[in-house]
């Protein structure tokens, strides 16, 4: 299914047959697929299609059990990341592995500082060099500057240079857009076609299509951890490759609700502010309504939704809940309410990684589950098995450790644990952050789901499209203020993003 090609066009990096096993768990069956230098190839599949594995073997995190790896046709076999640097080779993370205490330079140099005559570290060529290689992305950054304090984008600008430094030829970028402004994000593209360029290959990981579609010369396709297709980019498009990651169009994953019988207001917010942070806020929602919180990132809709769940409490307005007064002054507090705030970094604040699927779901309910300060083994587990089934959450067990389930997996965890408190208002930050097309289907649909049981949604998310899709009233926040409110009819992408530019000086409408 490969394009044919010059016969003096040579691979970089070819991969012939990997297979991946974990004790009786297939993660990876015969991937084969060629890497030319001076593209972008992209890599797409599910959480749990097998990429992540794919790239520890790559880099050397992982051996394969079969097949092999060549780079510019001599087969290897790298032991460790530093090994794959060495050949050039190098891949930027999701989650960017920096040392925060050491400077930008110490960072870039890290496993080969370079030494003056008499066998000291070199500071200042290694500042020059650095500053060298982060001018060669276009960025400005003082090498000097400690890595604490550094922007997501700036991470991985820095992690980039760190990769040119070892002279890469390969370069691998995981979802390395999730986290980035838009304007952050172009930069990025900037830097990946300068790269291609000169080049280089790269192999781009991400869920956003169209970025694949706009950056992409080839693309692979895993499913259920094998390889399904490897095209060219005038043979693919956003729906074919829906089609060839999950098995089924794009237009049956998920469709619109239509529903305009909402019952009583349960969260009204009247002017509430936040000082330096967000001021004069107003807004309601009614049972069985999904309000959608779109903005620029940085716009201050996290920062309301924090302040809505006690977690930093407001410095002026009112909130009520289903009527009644309430001042937010912690989560224990707005939890015992019936408010509950699903966080935009599950992993790190929604969740507690080395734990059981059981103990995560039911931290949130263990006095209810409790006598005596004991807690009842069976109820837990019963609770767990019963929110598990209730969300799909794939899993061996529940007493499976919640770091060994994919992203889309975690998330529905921790919709279980939030859900379980049985709440009146849900606050969900970035819901589909980090999750695969079939994963986001699933959460748009339970999201659904919960508003037609009863429950008031209020929906962030800098996903233009997923706002349209599943809200029924969309308000924009920018710098801080509430400056439009849209109805589904109303909304489109052009209108929510013209309002999500506008000064916060401007009127709201």
């Amino acid at each position: 299914m490969t394009e044919p090609r010059p016969p003096m066009r040579e691979p970089i990096m070819t991969l012939k047959g990997v297979s991946k096993s974990f004790g009786p768990v297939r993660a990876l069956e015969d991937v084969s697929f060629e890497l030319y230098p001076g593209s972008i190839h992209g890599l797409v599949g599910e959480n749990g299609a097998g990429k992540s594995t794919l790239v520890r073997i790559i880099t050397g995190l992982e051996q394969a059990d079969q097949g092999e790896v060549l780079l510019s046709g001599q087969r290897v076999r790298f032991r460790t990341p530093i090994e794959a640097r060495a050949h050039g080779v190098a891949a930027v993370y999701q989650d960017p592995k920096l040392f925060a205490h050491l400077s930008i330079a110490e960072n870039i140099a890290m496993g080969a500082y370079p030494a003056n005559a008499l066998g000291m570290v070199d500071r200042r060529g290694m500042i020059e060099s650095a500053r060298s290689h982060l001018v060669r992305l276009g960025s400005d950054l003082d090498p000097r500057r400690t890595v604490a304090g550094l922007s997501v984008a700036e991470h991985q600008f820095v992690e980039i240079a760190r990769a040119l430094s070892f002279d890469v030829r390969v370069l691998i970028l995981d979802e390395p857009t999730s986290a980035l402004t838009p304007t952050e994000a172009e930069h990025l593209f900037d830097v990946m076609r300068a790269l291609k360029q000169r080049g280089k290959a790269i192999i781009f990981i991400t869920h956003r299509l169209e970025e694949i579609e706009a950056l992409c010369d080839e693309v692979t396709v895993l499913r259920d951890r094998r390889r399904v297709a490897t095209l060219p980019r005038a043979q693919f498009d956003r729906a074919k490759l829906v089609r060839l990651m999950v098995g089924r169009p794009l237009e049956t994953l998920f469709s619109r609700r239509e529903r305009l019988d909402f019952g009583m207001e349960m969260l009204r917010v009247e002017h509430l502010s936040l000082e330096g942070v967000f001021a004069d806020v107003s807004f309601s929602v009614r049972a069985g309504e999904i309000v959608g919180l779109g903005g620029l990132v940085g716009a201050g809709r996290t920062e309301i939704a924090q302040a809505l769940f006690g977690v930093t409490p407001p410095t002026a307005g009112d909130v009520y809940l289903k009527g009644d007064k309430v001042a937010p002054n912690s989560p224990r507090q707005m939890l015992s309410k019936g408010l509950a705030y699903l966080p935009e970094d599950r992993d790190s604040d929604g969740l507690i990684m080395p734990e059981t699927v059981t103990h995560n779901i039911t931290l949130p309910i263990l006095a209810t589950l409790s006598r005596w300060s004991v807690i009842n083994r069976l109820r837990e587990r019963a609770v767990a098995v019963e929110a598990a089934e209730a969300y799909n959450v794939l899993t061996p067990s529940v007493e499976a450790i919640v770091a060994s389930l994919s992203g889309g997996n975690r998330q529905k965890v921790a919709f279980a644990k939030w859900l379980a408190t049985d709440p009146a208002v849900l606050l969900l930050d970035e819901p589909t952050h980090g999750v695969d097309i079939g994963s986001k289907a699933q959460v748009h649909a339970m999201i659904a789901q919960l508003a037609d049981r009863g429950l008031a949604v209020v929906l962030i998310s800098s996903d233009l499209p997923e706002l349209l899709a599943v809200s029924d009233r969309i308000l924009v926040v920018a710098e801080g203020v509430l400056v439009a409110e849209f109805t589904r009819g109303e909304a489109t992408q052009e209108t929510v993003m013209s309002a999500a530019a506008q000064q916060s000086g401007r009127k709201r409408r």
